[in-house]
């Protein structure tokens, strides 16, 4: 699990798939993810680095394509 100081986005996954002209029922019709799963990536969730690895194997992209992972910074008081 993701510690609570990184985020993760997923906004170069939906964009990637805009390109294509593909909805999230194509990449889960092509990965053979549950809907729980595309459901936490909708909501912009930590998801298994093996279920990234594999959309990245069908879309033919590398990660960086596909989830961008920052720190966050604490905030102030």
């Amino acid at each position: 699990m993701i510690p609570e100081s990184f985020r993760v986005c997923y906004d170069r996954l939906w964009a990637l798939l805009r390109s294509r002209k593909m909805k999230k029922k194509d990449l889960q019709s092509l990965t053979q993810l549950s809907s729980a799963v595309i459901a936490k990536l909708g909501k912009g969730m930590p998801v298994h680095l093996n279920t990234l690895l594999k959309i990245c194997s069908v879309l033919h992209c590398s990660l960086d394509d596909i989830v961008d992972v920052s720190a966050s910074m604490p905030e102030r008081s």
